[in-house]
C-alpha cells in the first residue's frame, strides 16, 4: 500500500527551494553561524521559512520578525513550532511594528538581516558594542540607510544592488507577481485597459512587460528624464504625469519612495480607476489622506477580497487593493514573488551573512553592493543545478 502525507504550502515552497537546500546541507558542515545570533525584519512568508532554516542549519541562534502587514500567521505558527523565536505578528500599526523591532534589537544579536532600513536606523539610535553588520534587502532600506552610513560603522551588504537580484527578482518576479496579484484581487481582465506604471526601475520594467504582454495599453511615469527615455525607446508611451493618471484605468505604483499618489491627485483619478502598489513602501500611495479628503463622502469595503472603494462627491469611485501595501503579499492569499526568484535572492543574503560572519570586511563596506565574487558564486550554483 503506497504511503502518504499532508504537507503545506510552507514544505512546497522549502523543497523547491534548491539552491537554498544546497547551501543549508554546506552550511550543516561548516558552521559559519555557529555561536551568533542573527535577528531579522523581513517578510514573513513560506519562502523566508526556507532561508531561515538555512541560516539555522549554518549553526545561527535566530530572532525575527516581520515587515508591516506582510505577516503570515501560518508561517509564524511554523516558525514556532520548530522553536525560532518570532517576534509579534500580522500588523498594520506601524507604532506596534516598532516596538517589535526594539524588543528583537534588546537582545543584542551579532547580525542583522534588514528589509526596509528598520533595524540598522533603530541601531543608530540605540547602537551596541556586539554588532558585527548584516545586509540590506531593498531598494527603500538602501535609500534610506546611505544618509546613515557613518553612524551605523559597520559591514552592511546590499542584496538590491545585486545585478542577480536586479533581474531575477525585481524584473522578473516582481513584474510576475503584481500582474498576479491585480488578477487574484480583482479578477477583472486586463485586455485593453489603460495601465499607468509609475517608476521605470528594475521593478517597474518588469511590471511595465507583463501588464503589456497581457494586452494592455502601458504608458510609464519616472522622475529621471533618462529612464524615462529608456521606458519610451522600450515601446512604452511616456506621457507627461498628470496625463497618465488621467487616462489610467489601472495605476501601479513601483518606484520604492513616499507620496507618489496623494490627495491631491483625486481629481485627475478616472472614475474607476484601480490602484495598487508594488513598492516596499506602503505610502506610495496616500490611502489615508485619500480616505479622509473631503471629496470622499464614503468608502464600500469588501474586507474578504482587501478592496476599499472610494465614493467620490461627483459619483466617480476609486478602488484601492490590499490598502496601499504592497500587494504581492496582501490580501487573500498572497503567494509574493516566485520561489525560483527568491532562492536566488535569499542564497544572495544567505552568502552575504556568511560573508559579513567571517570578519573579513570592515566598515568600509557599509552600505555597499553584493561582492562581485558572491555575485558569481550564486549564479553558478544555479546554473549547475538547472542545466
Amino acid at each position: 500500500m503506497t504511503s502518504s502525507q499532508s504537507l503545506s504550502r510552507i514544505e512546497w515552497t522549502g523543497n523547491s527551494c534548491r539552491l537554498l537546500r544546497a547551501t543549508a546541507a554546506e552550511f550543516a558542515r561548516t558552521q559559519p553561524f555557529r555561536g551568533l545570533t542573527i535577528g531579522t525584519a523581513i517578510h514573513l512568508e513560506p519562502k523566508t521559512v526556507a532561508l531561515l532554516m538555512t541560516l539555522r542549519a549554518g549553526g545561527a541562534n535566530l530572532v525575527v520578525t516581520g515587515n508591516l502587514n506582510s505577516t503570515q500567521p501560518d508561517t509564524v505558527d511554523y516558525l514556532r513550532a520548530k522553536g525560532i523565536e518570532v517576534i509579534g505578528g500580522q500588523t498594520q500599526d506601524a507604532g506596534a511594528h516598532g516596538g517589535f523591532i526594539d524588543t528583537l534589537l534588546a537582545r543584542e544579536p551579532d547580525l542583522l538581516l534588514d528589509n526596509g532600513g528598520d533595524l540598522f536606523a533603530r541601531v543608530v539610535e540605540h547602537p551596541y558594542r556586539a554588532l558585527l553588520g548584516g545586509t540590506e534587502e531593498t531598494t527603500s532600506g538602501r535609500t534610506r540607510l546611505l544618509p546613515m552610513r557613518e553612524a551605523i560603522g559597520v559591514p552592511v551588504l546590499v542584496i538590491n544592488d545585486s545585478p542577480i537580484k536586479q533581474f531575477a527578482e525585481n524584473r522578473h518576479a516582481v513584474g510576475q507577481s503584481l500582474f498576479e496579484s491585480y488578477m487574484r484581487f480583482t479578477n477583472r481582465s486586463t485586455n485593453g485597459k489603460r495601465v499607468s506604471v509609475f517608476g521605470y526601475g528594475a521593478c517597474g520594467k518588469g511590471t511595465a512587460a507583463c501588464f503589456r504582454n497581457a494586452y494592455s495599453a502601458v504608458s510609464v511615469v519616472d522622475t529621471d528624464p533618462v529612464t524615462a527615455l529608456e521606458a519610451h525607446l522600450d515601446g512604452f508611451s511616456t506621457p507627461l504625469r498628470e496625463d497618465a493618471i488621467r487616462s489610467a484605468d489601472v495605476i501601479v505604483t513601483v518606484t520604492g519612495a513616499p507620496a507618489v499618489l496623494t490627495a491631491a491627485d483625486l481629481p485627475l483619478l478616472k472614475d474607476g480607476v484601480i490602484l495598487l502598489n508594488g513598492g516596499h513602501v506602503p505610502h506610495e500611495i496616500l490611502v489615508e489622506d485619500l480616505r479622509n479628503d473631503p471629496s470622499t463622502t464614503s468608502i464600500d469595503r469588501y474586507v474578504r477580497e482587501s478592496i476599499e472603494t472610494l465614493n467620490l462627491a461627483d459619483g466617480r469611485k476609486i478602488h484601492i487593493l490590499g490598502g496601499g501595501h504592497m500587494a504581492n503579499l496582501a490580501g487573500v492569499n498572497p503567494l509574493g514573488n516566485s520561489v525560483e526568484s527568491m532562492d536566488l535572492g535569499f542564497t544572495l543574503q544567505a552568502r552575504c551573512l556568511e560573508r559579513v560572519a567571517s570578519g573579513k570586511l570592515d566598515k568600509s563596506m557599509c552600505v555597499v553592493p553584493v561582492p562581485a565574487d558572491i555575485d558569481a558564486m550564486v549564479a553558478s550554483a544555479y546554473l549547475d543545478l538547472n542545466r
